[in-house]
């Protein structure tokens, strides 16, 4: 009788086991079926946020391509922008400038060049070295007409390149010209003096120390550079009179550095006329469409910025939608 019990209490609990392993792994099924389910559901959505991104991504690029591709079929101006201090070292210098002309050239949708002139000038042979390259293309492509368009300013070496240009077109309160050169420093002999302080300078050669700022002035050797200032300024001067010809009405103060207004440098012939680049562009080139040949703007800076001014629409996008908030 014992045995029979202890049997049925084996059976019962054998029974009770397997209904709490059976339940058990139904549980734990369910919950690998609802983890399969949500992870399938998540990668439909984050695929679908990522094809709405990229169609975004295209759609915000596709001009972009058309026009660093060669894609883009239809006349256009081609605009280079010489703004800022125009030096070896900064985004205005010679290699930018002429690569970017160059390019422009190439381009046989190109029917016009507009130089975008923003600058107080800068190195006299950064500015020379453009002014030539202008002159070049203007023989080997007679055709194809490159103007300045002046915004701000075009002083000193801006003006130094645009005098190369077919035309100068300026607004009325624009500043243009400053037809000279300079060679600035300091000079702290008195205030040594006064302090004390002795200067102990050691050469080898006679001018190798010429102009030094803590040493007084000698005579000969700023002679000597007033010398090379004139002859640097004798460059520019024949350069613009060769540029600008008989439009120039010559007078005293035309080479001395002074600048003038866009209104008064149209009447002395530093200018030709008033305009904008979308009146030079539509109505003197006759391509109205813009293409910015500028070497700054390269094709992966260019996606770089589209790329996050698309992300970030695309975000703001989804933020503001119902379902996300």
């Amino acid at each position: 009788m014992e045995k029979r019990y202890d049997d049925l209490k084996k059976t019962t609990a054998a029974h009770e086991s397997g209904w709490e392993r059976e339940v058990i792994e139904k549980l734990a099924l369910a919950a690998i079926t609802e983890q399969t389910k949500a992870r399938r559901w998540g990668v439909f959505f984050k695929s679908l946020v990522f094809v709405y991104l990229t169609v975004v991504l295209g759609i915000t690029l596709y001009p972009v391509f058309k026009k660093d591709m060669g894609l883009d079929s239809k006349d256009h101006t081609a605009i280079i922008d010489v703004t800022g201090v125009i030096a070896e070292d900064k985004d205005a210098n010679a290699a930018s400038i002429i690569e970017s002309l160059r390019n422009a050239v190439k381009d046989k949708q190109t029917k016009g060049i507009i130089l975008h002139s923003n600058s107080p000038g800068g190195s006299p042979v950064q500015s020379a070295y453009v002014y030539e390259e202008i002159r070049a293309i203007k023989k080997q492509h007679p055709d194809l007409p490159i103007y300045a368009v002046v915004s701000d300013i075009c002083a000193s070496g801006c003006y130094y390149i645009a005098s190369a240009t077919d035309k100068i077109f300026v607004n009325p309160s624009s500043l243009i010209g400053s037809i000279g050169v300079l060679m600035d420093g300091f000079g702290f002999v008195d205030i040594m003096q006064k302090l004390g302080v002795e200067r102990r300078l050691l050469t080898a050669g006679t001018h190798k120390a010429m102009l030094d700022p803590f040493s007084p002035p000698k005579t000969d050797e700023t002679k000597y550079m007033q010398g090379l200032l004139d002859q640097v300024h004798q460059q520019f001067i024949n350069a613009v009179k060769a540029g600008r010809g008989g439009r120039l009405i010559e007078s005293p103060d035309m080479f001395s550095g002074l600048v003038w207004t866009g209104e008064a440098g149209v009447k002395i012939g530093i200018a030709d006329a008033y305009g904008t680049e979308d009146y030079v562009a539509k109505d003197i080139i006759g391509a109205e469409n813009r293409v910015d040949f500028t070497k700054q703007s390269r094709f992966l800076d260019k996606i770089a910025g589209k790329l996050g001014a698309s992300f970030g629409q695309a975000i703001g996008t989804l933020l503001q939608s119902p379902n996300l908030r």
